[in-house]
């Protein structure tokens, strides 16, 4: 049986005193705290994950105090929302004020926000963090940024800031200058809202948990066999019948366009882009049920609530079939600010190869039109992907040659890669053979397989300049409570968010392990229940 539990919350000497090795601050930050800059109770600047690019630590760390201020450029409305998010961040378990003030106004021992565009260096997504005992400083060039170094000094904090009620401190971070920009541009992760449908606030709960890793991509796949999540004013019975049931022939459930630019904003809030999917020609079958027309022989199938794959299919030969493409992606795309859609593809044994590569020749134009950049399953590689699409991969070690090198021929003519790989990302894959949740179709999945992988040289042929980045999917079949959705997740996201900031160079098992075995106490006090690997050393043990 899985091991599921919260740890009780461990004090933070017990954590900080394990020797930073091989990530290339650790030999640093022993000098430092030889040299007695390091208090004992301190979290060794850059023991966080991911783990930073650059970290020089000196001098005594920076206290929070009940007199802090949080300063802000007052011309910036995105650098103030970035102020009250880490101000709302720190208020419950500090119990401090903590105002957000304009930066002319901050003073010594304050922490100050500060937008620099000439930081070139930083890019989109880079921060430098500078700790001292007079003030705390993140400097970024872009708003992103900003609050990346927000997650950063969150990290640096006592797990139990992560607390919603009052706790004692004291609230230090070590001193120094950590400077950090990402690997990969694209640092994903997807939740499956359609075998299993989740709520609005509880998707909202997975946004923040990825955002703490500095993942910027939230995947929604909206739509499959089991169930249809999102409304279509053109096509209701989508989401009134087809989404009306799930996986075991539950209530199911789906979000008005109301209810899906709420996510879209809060996921914006915490700098993620969502792409939502809407999987096509197969993994069908609640559209099919919801409107006889779709289906060749004009019968509407019954409501599937089953496991099985590829058993459904659009009909390629009728024209009502784009019509209704069409229009679906007219509406999803105008209720998504993101640059991407995604039209799945995967798992089309229904279809035949002539009527997929008809299909996906009609509608991949239609995302174009409306604005978008088409994002599919590697399958799409199978038909003619359009100019500058971006293919996930999602094989595994048995895949076969011939189908890694058509992805690796797609890319090297100029498709994206997002990585996907089943046997090392999907967080729905079992642990070992005795987990109680999750598939294991493409084998088990411990956490360091998940974390000993290279996105750039992963894929055979394809040119390392393809790889946008990686994604997470988490597929809910077996999931259907956000204590399901946390034990799978967690601990491997953290390991997959360290490949797509971290640089390669810094890319070190034993040295993960033990920063990963720190972030016990903080899931605790998240409330996330996670599996208890036995390849961490976690504390106690």
């Amino acid at each position: 049986m899985i091991q599921r539990r919260t740890l009780p919350r461990l004090i933070g000497s017990l954590l900080l005193v394990t020797a930073a090795a091989g990530a290339g601050y650790g030999e640093a930050a022993a000098d430092d705290r030889r040299d007695g800059t390091a208090e004992a109770g301190v979290r060794p600047l850059g023991r966080i994950v991911p783990v930073p690019a650059s970290v020089t630590p000196h001098g005594d760390p920076y206290t929070l105090t009940a007199a802090t201020r949080i300063g802000v450029d007052p011309a910036s409305r995105e650098t103030r929302a970035v102020g009250r998010y880490l101000a709302g961040l720190l208020r419950p378990s500090t119990g401090f004020p903590l105002p957000v003030v304009d930066e002319e106004d901050a003073a010594d021992g304050d922490i100050r926000l500060l937008l620099a565009p000439e930081e070139t260096a930083l890019g989109a997504e880079g921060y430098r963090l500078d700790s001292a005992p007079d003030g705390l400083t993140v400097t970024a060039r872009e708003p992103a940024g900003l609050f990346h170094g927000v997650q950063t000094l969150r990290q640096q904090l006592p797990a139990a800031v992560e607390r919603r009620t009052l706790q004692g401190g004291p609230w230090k971070v070590a001193g120094g200058t950590l400077t950090d920009t990402p690997r990969f541009a694209y640092r994903g992760a997807m939740l499956d809202v359609a075998r299993h449908f989740f709520t609005v606030e509880e998707v909202k709960r997975f946004v923040d948990q990825l955002a703490l890793y500095k993942i910027n991509t939230l995947h929604l796949h909206l739509t499959d066999d089991q169930g249809w999540r999102i409304a279509v004013d053109s096509w209701p019975r989508l989401a009134e019948y087809g989404g009306s049931t799930e996986v075991g022939g539950g209530p199911g459930g789906f979000y008005t366009k109301a209810q899906y630019k709420e996510i879209v904003r809060y996921a914006a809030s915490r700098h993620l882009e969502v792409i939502p999917e809407i999987d096509m020609p197969g993994h069908t079958f609640a559209a099919l049920a919801s409107y006889a027309e779709l289906n060749c022989d004009g019968v509407a199938p019954p409501l599937y609530t089953g496991v099985k794959v590829g058993l459904s299919s659009l009909c390629a030969p009728k024209e009502v079939t784009y019509d209704f493409a069409d229009d679906v992606i007219r509406e999803i795309a105008a209720l998504t600010p993101g640059r991407y859609l995604h039209i799945g593809g995967d798992e089309a044994h229904k279809t035949s190869h002539e009527d997929y590569a008809t299909f996906m020749g009609r509608v991949q134009p239609l995302v174009a039109k409306h604005g978008k950049t088409v994002v599919g399953w590697h399958q799409l590689t199978g038909a003619t992907p359009a100019e500058g699409a971006v293919i996930q991969y999602w094989g595994h070690d048995r895949t076969s040659a011939a189908e890694k090198e058509r992805v690796a021929a797609a890319a090297r003519r100029g498709a994206g890669l997002i990585l996907s790989p089943a046997d090392r990302s999907y967080l729905d894959m079992k642990y070992t053979p005795e987990t109680e949740l999750g598939l294991a179709w493409a084998g088990t999945v411990e956490v360091r397989r998940s974390y000993d992988w290279n996105p750039s040289t992963y894929l055979p042929g394809a040119p390392e300049s393809a790889v946008l980045g990686v994604e997470a999917p988490l597929w809910t079949e077996t999931l259907a409570t956000t204590a399901d959705l946390d034990v799978m997740t967690f601990p491997r996201l953290p390991g997959l968010a360290e490949l797509g900031w971290s640089p390669a160079s810094t890319h070190d098992w034993d040295d993960y392990r033990g920063r990963l075995a720190e972030q016990a106490p903080r899931f605790d006090a998240m409330g996330v229940t996670y599996y208890r690997s036995p390849e961490v050393p976690w504390a106690g043990e």
